[in-house]
């Protein structure tokens, strides 16, 4: 027994020893809590609660002085307020309308309105004093926060993210997933969520309130993380949880972020009403102002001057590409992509599955061996994508490959149907500046009861309609950053099937290429390239309808 002790005792000093070690070797970087060195201008998306907390006391009585903190700390601030913007989008701050602001079919003239705008708008809440100098230029940090009705969130603490719901727990996460992805595209611009305030207590259930403290948890502490999202240009405060208790904070103390939770999901701070009172406010004020700063800094330290190439289509539209960046890996060397016998090809992650989530769709992409061209395995495509959703499976790479020694694209194709609309997508340039090109095909009819080889070449593909220069064709194929097939829903039914791709090669590089009797072999219908099947052409017109319909609830 004495020998296991000093066993024990042994094993416990050398694991201490190399803590120590690997703390001294890593030290993290210190936060900066101090005002930038520049005017960085800022623009605040508020009501009620959020013009109290900018108001300087004088002029209101729940007055959290914001605005006078952040002029004093370099900060030159603007506000939208009830009415403000194009279709008085200002008007619209719960939760599901953040969909509308930078997923919606109209964000693009939401957002230049946004980005542009200098006033002030204090509207009935008092006044807050600012710099008097505008520096110019666009805004470059978007603070935006909802209002306390949003901490009234049904469901579950542990609800998975859901298209429908409104204000509710599952619906609340698939919101905030969704517009990641555009903060995905703005890289050149950093984005503060503000928790919406609780509730007092005779204002909600127990249930409710309860909920609004796991969603706003997940918020803080998971929502970045399951996303794997690689920017620093997002980060949250906590304006939930310094309002329920007295004891609770967030904020920077004795030189790191500190995150204390109250002992209750209710409003400890009231006033009349459910609105934070003035000593609410300004603790806000006091532990918000420093955090912001350090997110400055962060956000900073590599933030790009440009917004990416281009930005996610409205939601629901067709093919949407993963957030984070893939592994980095070697260039593109020999002519076969992927022949589906040997794991993932060299420099990616392997082929991944992404579907929309505005519908049920049930989508898989994965190597199988119940049908195959050669070898042991191919890939499987098994799909029922209803109308209006969409489907992809997108082999990514870490850096551009160069695949300019070849005029295109060759693999063979298998499916359980013939006239089966589908795509195939090409990506260019990096994760952070992508460009999206597609060919539009049908699976032939010989593809039924074997397989069918079918070529593409480089200009066939064209820039999808959703960024710049849409119908294009692709001219860079020394900058492929990956490739992948695609499904969209019909206009008025599912697009249900399974194909199987195989032998996937670069034309005119390395083995594998077509026998005389395979070159004279007929394209499948519907392979001219730029012309989109009804479930393409449908989708932005759905997202329209129901744009207005979220709006209207």
């Amino acid at each position: 027994m004495k020998n296991n002790r000093n066993l024990f005792r042994g094993v416990l000093i050398v694991w201490l020893a190399a803590v120590l070690f690997l703390t001294a070797a890593t030290p993290q970087q210190a936060l900066n809590p101090h005002p930038p060195d520049h005017v960085v201008k800022l623009i605040f998306i508020h009501h009620s609660t959020g013009g109290n907390w900018l108001a300087d006391p004088s002029e209101n009585e729940l007055g959290g002085d914001l605005g006078r903190a952040l002029m004093e700390n370099n900060y030159y601030v603007s506000a939208t307020n009830y009415g403000w913007g194009p279709d008085s989008i200002g008007d619209a701050t719960d939760i599901p309308n953040w969909l509308d602001w930078f997923r919606g079919p109209n964000s693009e003239t939401y957002l230049n309105a946004l980005y542009t705008e200098s006033g002030q708008n204090f509207g009935d809440f008092g006044s807050w004093p600012r710099l008097s100098n505008d520096p110019g230029g666009e805004n470059e940090i978007v603070m935006f926060k909802s209002c306390f009705p949003n901490s009234d969130l049904e469901g579950n603490p542990d609800d998975p993210p859901d298209p429908e719901g409104w204000l509710s727990v599952r619906h609340a996460k698939y919101v905030y997933n969704e517009i990641l992805k555009y903060f995905a595209a703005r890289p050149d611009k950093l984005f503060i969520i503000i928790t919406a305030p609780p509730l007092s207590a005779g204002n909600t259930t127990p249930e409710h309130a309860a909920n609004a403290r796991a969603f706003n948890n997940w918020l803080v502490e998971d929502w970045l993380a399951e996303n794997s999202y690689p920017y620093n240009n997002v980060a949250v405060f906590d304006f939930y949880n310094i309002l329920t208790d007295r004891d609770a904070h967030y904020r920077y103390h004795n030189g790191q972020i500190e995150r204390i939770l109250g002992d209750h999901n209710t409003l400890a701070y009231p006033s009349s009403d459910d609105h934070p009172s003035k000593a609410g406010n300004q603790k806000a004020t006091e532990e918000f102002v420093p955090l912001l700063n350090i997110f400055y800094y962060r956000w900073q330290e590599n933030a790009p001057a440009q917004p990416a190439a281009s930005e996610p289509p409205p939601l629901g539209s067709e093919t949407q590409a993963p957030i984070a960046p893939p592994p980095s890996g070697p260039a593109q060397t020999s002519g076969t992509i992927d022949d589906f016998e040997s794991g993932a090809p060299a420099g990616t992650s392997g082929w991944e599955a992404y579907r929309g989530e505005t519908f049920p769709t049930r989508f898989s992409c994965t190597a199988a061996s119940d049908a195959v061209h050669s070898g042991t395995s191919a890939l499987k495509l098994d799909f029922d994508v209803p109308a209006g959703s969409w489907a992809t499976c997108v082999l990514s790479y870490g850096n551009p490959q160069d695949w300019s020694r070849s005029k295109g694209l060759s693999f063979y194709l298998r499916a359980d149907q013939p006239a089966i609309h589908f795509n195939m997508l090409l990506y260019s340039g990096t994760p952070e500046s992508q460009e999206t090109y597609i060919y539009y095909l049908d699976t032939p009819e010989e593809s039924v009861n074997g397989w069918a080889r079918i070529e593409v070449q480089w200009a066939d593909f064209v820039r999808v309609e959703w960024e710049a220069d849409a119908g294009t064709s692709f001219a860079h194929p020394e900058q492929v950053g990956g490739l992948g097939f695609g499904f969209d829903g019909y206009e008025d039914k599912s697009n249900t099937g399974v194909i199987w791709a195989d032998d996937i090669q670069l034309l005119n590089m390395g083995s594998g290429q077509p026998s005389a009797e395979e070159t004279e072999r007929p394209q499948p219908d519907g392979s001219g390239g730029g012309l989109p099947c009804l479930g393409s052409l449908l989708l932005p017109l759905a997202m329209i309808g129901m744009a207005l319909l979220i709006r209207r609830k």
